[in-house]
Order: structure tokens, then C-alpha cells, then sequence
């Protein structure tokens, strides 16, 4: 019901309390993005690292203290349901003129359904809808808007990119900066060509910049008349320290890459995050805006997003979750929607040999990928716990595999009282649909692609390789773990046996002692828990002449112990590897070498 007064005398202070701790949350968690430039000018790459593992925490630490203090202050469970309705309009009261008001409403959401013990989203003290709108929110950092606009002619352009590079104050020196913005200018002038310029010409670029890893990125967009280019300009660190744009990034397809739901979240200085998304929207508007949240750091944000996007799918879809296609898992059971490009994977109960987990060892692994950079070769997941479905939706079949492999995470109820059945799985993880790259490769072979088939095989080592470079070691590295995306880029998804490649001993297999240890059929050696022996991978990966072929000529390394030994020793002497989200062939430094 909705309240006809708001006389309570507890409603407006909680609410007020609940805002308090989502403005204590979002000043901390835009602290730790403005401290990226210090990291990155004074090049403290594992500082870099470590915040980004340290940020993902803030929102639940965030929440549990605000949980706490409404119980202390508040006796707030006990509050009765009307209070709840009246805290609730007062919470929206607050969010007018607010710069944050989408991810506050996250916020109340996650600190109401943990005092309330809600199950699941359908009730009216969350807010499944937006309640208000984040259109045209003014920033009130007139040096700091979010974006600048340049207007130059075609005869200042190169002073203008200069200009565009000293607006963000960097506090380290360019070893070339006039070079570097030649390139750059010669770079958009063959977009350009000889296209006249209209009078609306302009520059667009994000006031923030974009920092990952060990790189900073301009993000902008070049306006002339009904056209706009999409372009971001990544900054590095040259070998002797100083500073040099590596590359010219043009187009929606380069800034999907840039974006990719494999890899992990920028941080980037905000204090109007909506109008970020916004801006990204235009340059990728097939990109979701689930994503994009995701991509700047606001992973509950990016939750919320999805499961609205769902729930909208569902009530315009009438197609029946199934059994996902492909080879079932040992530890995880996968389903989906077809018409949903995505994928439900829960952990089953129980592992036929010889797989020795368990659910929080599981659960700890998709953790580990979730806090790890990514380097585009890991597929982001989202987590959700007691998430309602409606029964009819469900094959039979898929209910079946459920109640067989995992009964603990089903329980089919009307808990609405609303006399609809609903399917409810306690715990689930949801990551992107793509292709097994099993599948992928069988497909070429049987259709005789040979170009495909190199591409795959290619592929497949590159993204090993790049996991390596992050301090990854995959575990299980059969074809099936891996997956295709829609542009072709190979992305690892299967977690389970995932390790740190620095607490792993690659070993060569002993020579045989006797005739019986050569003739055995059974590993005759010892074999201690992390021990890895790189040669043993090929039977499992090679069985295929064609892609045997293609392997050999272009990652046989990773069969020896010396590729993954010194990468190990490496990355234990404190070495950070460059992985660049883009082709290397694009880099300005690459070209100049060729």
C-alpha cells in the first residue's frame, strides 16, 4: 500500500543513514580511481594491481557497515512493512539533484534485501525500476566536465592534439610528444581524407582518463557533420621510462576491444558516472550498458542493469531454458536461453573422479578470476544468489539434470502466493554465450577451412600465452574450455582447476629407470599437487594432424617446461608484462619498425 503520510519518525533519518553510507562508499571508491594517474605516473604497476583487487570490495564492505549501523541505531528489521514503504519514498526524495542516483538505488537495494532477508527481487521495497532519471545531470567541477570540446581547422589540428594531451597533466615526461601527435595527426587524417570540414568539426574527449594495467587512455570521438569516429589513444611507458602514445585506436570495433567483457575494469575519475556510459554509448551502441558499468569499476551497478535486462527478455520471450549445448562439465551444469545471449552455470553437487573440489575451493576460483586482470582471455561472470525464474520457462529435461546433478540449488515453490511456480536457484553464475571452441574447430575441419582452422589454433595459443603473461595457468587447457567470440578473439571460461602459474613446478617426465616404467600404461613417476608437466599436453590437444600442424609452427614452446619456467621466474622477480587490448600491428612503435 502506498503510504498516505509520512509520519513516521524513524523513515526519513534511516533513509538518511542509508545515504550517508552509499556517499561514504562512492567518495572512497572515486578516491582509489583518482590515485590510478599517481600509480601510473611513478610506473607502481603492483600498487596498480593491488587497488584494483582492493576496489572490487569496497561496495560489499560498504554495505555490511551501513547494515550495521541501521541495526544499531535503528532496530531497522523490526521496522514495520509501512516504514519500509515511507523509507523508501523518503531514499528518493534524497536522490533529486544527486549525481549518483542510479548507483544509489543499487545501494539501497543491496542494504534493504540484507535487513529484510528478501529472496529475490520481486517486492515493492527495492527498486526494480529506476525511480529517477540520470538524463541531463550537470557536473558542478567546472575545471573537471565530462567531456571537453575542441573545435579546431584542419591547420591547427596538431596543435589542438597537443593541447588535448596537456589538459590531463600528466606528471611525467613525453620522450616525444611532438612525434608522437604526428602520428596520431597522420593517423586521423587518412580517416579524414579529403572530407570536407563542417562546421559543427570537433573533438570530444572524456575529461577522465582510462587506466588499466600498465596503460592510460584518452577516450574521445571526432564529430563532422553526420559522422562520428570513435577513438581512444593509449599512453604507456617507454623502456627508458618516459612517456609516448602507443597507438591510434578508430572505430567501434577498436573500442570494443578496448572494452571487452574479458578483460578487467578501468578505473577512471567520476563524478557523474551516467554521463560516462552515456558518452561510451555512443561510440559503442551495441554495446550494453550492463557492460559499460562493468567496464568503469561498478560491477553492482552492472548486476542491476542485467537482471532488468532479463526480466524484460523473459517477458518478451517465450523460448524454454535447456541444457546448453556442447560437453557437459564435470563440475559445472550449464544452461540456457536461446534467445538470450547468455549462459547459467551452477555448481553441481558432487564430481565423478578424478576432479577433488569443492564448492568454496569452486567458488574461490571464480573469485580469483573476478579480482585478476583479465588481459581479454577470461570471460567476466556475474553472481547472483536466489535468483527466481518462472517454472514454465524450464524444459523438463533441464529441471531433471538439476534435481540429478546439483539438488541442493534448485527448490521449485510459489513463494509469491501469487499461485505461479517459480524455479529458484540458490547459486548461479552468468557469463556471455559463446562458442566451444571445440565445436568451432570441428566445424572447420569437417568443412575443410583451413584458414579458419589456423586462425582457431593460433588463437588458442595466443590467449594460453597471454594468461601466461598475467600470472595465469589455466588447469585444464582442453579445446572445450575455450570459447569463440563474435570477432574471432579466443577467451578462456573454465575455472575450476585455474592456479597462479607462480605456484605451479613445471617439471620434465623422469627418464624411465627400467623396461616396466617404459612399457607402463599408468604414470610410474611421483606427482605432487601443482606439478605441471608441459610435454604431457600434446596427446590430450595434437590428435588432429591439421591442427597439429598449425600448432607446431606457432606455439610448439608451450610444450616445453623453458617457456613456462621463465615466465614464472619472470613474473617472481617483480617483471609486469605488457598484454595490449588491441592489435599489436596498430602499435606506432611497431610500424616505425617495420
Amino acid at each position: 500500500m502506498f503510504p498516505q503520510r509520512l509520519d513516521s519518525p524513524h523513515a526519513y533519518a534511516i533513509a538518511k543513514a542509508m545515504m550517508d553510507g552509499f556517499n561514504r562508499h562512492y567518495r572512497l571508491f572515486r578516491a582509489e580511481s583518482a590515485r590510478a594517474k599517481h600509480r601510473f605516473e611513478t610506473a607502481d604497476w603492483h600498487g596498480q594491481q593491488r587497488a584494483q583487487r582492493e576496489r572490487i570490495e569496497f561496495y560489499d564492505l560498504r554495505v555490511k557497515e551501513c547494515t550495521m549501523r541501521l541495526e544499531k541505531e535503528f532496530q531497522a528489521g523490526a521496522q514495520p512493512m509501512d516504514v519500509w514503504h515511507q523509507i523508501k519514498l523518503h531514499y528518493i526524495g534524497l536522490l533529486v539533484n544527486h549525481h549518483q542516483p542510479e548507483l544509489a538505488e543499487t545501494f539501497f537495494n543491496s542494504v534493504t534485501t540484507k535487513i529484510l532477508h528478501r529472496t529475490h527481487f520481486h517486492n515493492d521495497f527495492i527498486f526494480v525500476r529506476p525511480a529517477v532519471s540520470t538524463e541531463y545531470i550537470e557536473n558542478e567541477e567546472t575545471a573537471r566536465p565530462t567531456y571537453w570540446a575542441y573545435y579546431p581547422s584542419r591547420e591547427t589540428l596538431r596543435e589542438t592534439l597537443t593541447q588535448l594531451i596537456h589538459n590531463f597533466r600528466l606528471q611525467r615526461e613525453f620522450a616525444d610528444l611532438p612525434g608522437d601527435v604526428a602520428q596520431v595527426l597522420a593517423a586521423l587524417q587518412e580517416r579524414l581524407q579529403q572530407a570536407q570540414l563542417r562546421a559543427n568539426f570537433q573533438i570530444q574527449v572524456l575529461s577522465g582518463l582510462f587506466f588499466r594495467n600498465k596503460g592510460a587512455y584518452v577516450v574521445g570521438k571526432v564529430i563532422n557533420g553526420f559522422t562520428e569516429l570513435p577513438f581512444a589513444l593509449p599512453i604507456l611507458h617507454d623502456e627508458a621510462g618516459r612517456l609516448t602514445i602507443d597507438a591510434a585506436l578508430f572505430g567501434e570495433d577498436d573500442l570494443q576491444m578496448l572494452f571487452a567483457f574479458a578483460r578487467a575494469s578501468f578505473m577512471v575519475d567520476m563524478e557523474i558516472p551516467s554521463a560516462y556510459v552515456q558518452f561510451l554509448r555512443s561510440l559503442m551502441p551495441r554495446k550494453p550498458r550492463a557492460e559499460l558499468y562493468n567496464a568503469l569499476g561498478l560491477a553492482k551497478q552492472g548486476k542491476t542493469l542485467f537482471y532488468r535486462d532479463f526480466l524484460y527478455h523473459l517477458r518478451h520471450s517465450t523460448d524454454q531454458l535447456r541444457i546448453a549445448p556442447g560437453i557437459k562439465g564435470m563440475v559445472m551444469l550449464v544452461f540456457d536461453l536461446p534467445s538470450f545471449p547468455y549462459v547459467f552455470k551452477l555448481i553441481k553437487d558432487y564430481y565423478p573422479p578424478p576432479k577433488e573440489t569443492t564448492r568454496e575451493q569452486v567458488k574461490g576460483k571464480y573469485l580469483l578470476v573476478k579480482q585478476h586482470d583479465r588481459v581479454g582471455r577470461m570471460a567476466d561472470t556475474l553472481e547472483y544468489s536466489l535468483v527466481a525464474f518462472p517454472r514454465q520457462r524450464f524444459s523438463d529435461e533441464l529441471i531433471a539434470e538439476i534435481q540429478k546433478f546439483a539438488p541442493s540449488q534448485i527448490e521449485i515453490s510459489d513463494r509469491d502466493g501469487d499461485g505461479q511456480q517459480e524455479v529458484i536457484i540458490q547459486h548461479l553464475y552468468i557469463e556471455r554465450r559463446l562458442i566451444p571452441l571445440n565445436m568451432h574447430l570441428q566445424e572447420a575441419l569437417e568443412a575443410g577451412a583451413r584458414q579458419q582452422i589456423e586462425h582457431s589454433v593460433i588463437e588458442y595459443g595466443n590467449a594460453i600465452k597471454d594468461l601466461v603473461a598475467a600470472n595465469i595457468f589455466p588447469g585444464d587447457m582442453l579445446w572445450k574450455n575455450f570459447g569463440v567470440t563474435r570477432d574471432g578473439k579466443v577467451v578462456f571460461y573454465d575455472y575450476d582447476e585455474i592456479e597462479y602459474l607462480t605456484d605451479c613446478h613445471f617439471r620434465r617426465v623422469p627418464q624411465p629407470r627400467t623396461e616396466e616404467e617404459e612399457m607402463s600404461g599408468e604414470i610410474w613417476y611421483t606427482v605432487r599437487p601443482h606439478d605441471v608437466f608441459p610435454e604431457t599436453f600434446a596427446p590430450f590437444l595434437l590428435g588432429n594432424d591439421a591442427v597439429r600442424e598449425v600448432f607446431m609452427q606457432h606455439h610448439a614452446d608451450l610444450l616445453g617446461v623453458e617457456f613456462w619456467q621463465s615466465h614464472k621466474e619472470r613474473i617472481l622477480a617483480g617483471h609486469v608484462y605488457d598484454v595490449f587490448p588491441y592489435d599489436t600491428r596498430r602499435r606506432f612503435t611497431h610500424a616505425a619498425g617495420a
